[in-house]
């Protein structure tokens, strides 16, 4: 089973991954900051992260989620949206970006601390 380790605010986790299943998926199966506003569906740019290790491994960018990248902030050339890549084979290193985890929050606001 390949991994995905994930570094956000509070450090990294590394988590198992289906392959198929998408970085978003797996996300919030894992409790991990990754934001989703319209609920993975390609409609936002909110699940932007930034694939640090793994990126040539994966399926080339859709149109649509290329499309919708360009709404995000700080897009980077190895950015991709967390509900359109399919985990494969390979491990992945995935940064979650401050969009993200501001939205997550935005999602969990009990999460905040007072």
């Amino acid at each position: 089973m390949p991994t995905v380790t994930f570094i956000g605010p509070h450090g990294t986790k590394v988590v198992e991954a289906e392959p198929g299943e998408t970085l978003l998926d797996l996300a919030e199966r894992h409790d991990i900051m990754m934001g989703s506003a319209c609920g993975g569906v390609c409609a936002c740019s909110s699940c932007h992260c930034y694939v640090r290790q793994g990126l040539a491994a994966l399926p080339e960018m859709s149109d649509a989620e290329s499309d919708r990248l360009d709404m995000g902030f700080d897009v980077r050339p190895y950015s991709r949206l967390g509900c359109q890549v399919k985990i494969g084979t390979t491990d992945l290193v995935v940064e979650l970006t401050q969009e993200s985890i501001r939205t997550w929050y935005d999602e969990h606001p009990q999460a905040r601390k007072p």
